[in-house]
């Protein structure tokens, strides 16, 4: 007799309970900082710019949770928000991805990782605080320089910007912005 099958609810719940932490792991100590204030919901504004000079306004939903025994925090980025998503829908400015923050005690940084598998996006960035702020640094897959950088922080929003340069950090060039606000 060969064992039933898990009901969808079974496992989806095993799964969250898995993955998901109340809190950082007590290891990372202060580290944990850089990251812990966007644990929530957030309600996002975004302007897409395009090559041409065009922007592209747009809203999405951002979630942040500890995950993995509270060693990272991992994020579900969508853009646009789920209740406005349709089935055929356009690849282009279309975000339903993840990025994973885990913090390596060898070289005492954060690592992130950003999967969108409606583009195919897969980046890699490594993050440090610069002044108040938070600069990812990391390259496209054509080696051109990235960076994802968090400003103006407050307890109930805060800015990220992309920029990318395509002449080895010398001229940066603005892609997107998003303005976030606390659910």
């Amino acid at each position: 007799m060969s064992p039933r099958p898990a009901l969808a609810h079974e496992t989806h719940s095993g799964f969250v309970s898995a993955l998901l932490s109340a809190k950082a792991n007590p290891e990372l100590g202060d580290a944990a900082s850089l990251y812990d204030w966007l644990i929530g919901s957030w309600d996002v504004r975004v302007v897409d710019y395009a090559e041409d000079g065009s922007l592209v306004e747009s809203r999405g939903e951002w979630h942040f949770a500890w995950v993995l025994d509270g060693r990272a925090i991992q994020d579900v980025w969508i853009d646009p928000p789920r209740p406005q998503r349709k089935p055929d829908m356009s690849r282009k400015n279309n975000r339903y991805g993840t990025a994973l923050r885990s913090f390596d005690p060898n070289d005492r940084t954060w690592k992130v990782i950003w999967i969108n598998p409606v583009t195919g996006a897969h980046e890699e960035f490594v993050a440090q605080r610069i002044g108040k702020g938070i600069v990812q640094a990391g390259r496209d897959a054509q080696g051109n320089p990235m960076r994802w950088v968090l400003t103006d922080i407050r307890t109930d929003s805060f800015r990220w910007y992309g920029e990318r340069s395509h002449d080895h950090g010398h001229r940066w060039t603005l892609e997107a912005e998003f303005f976030a606000r606390r659910l």
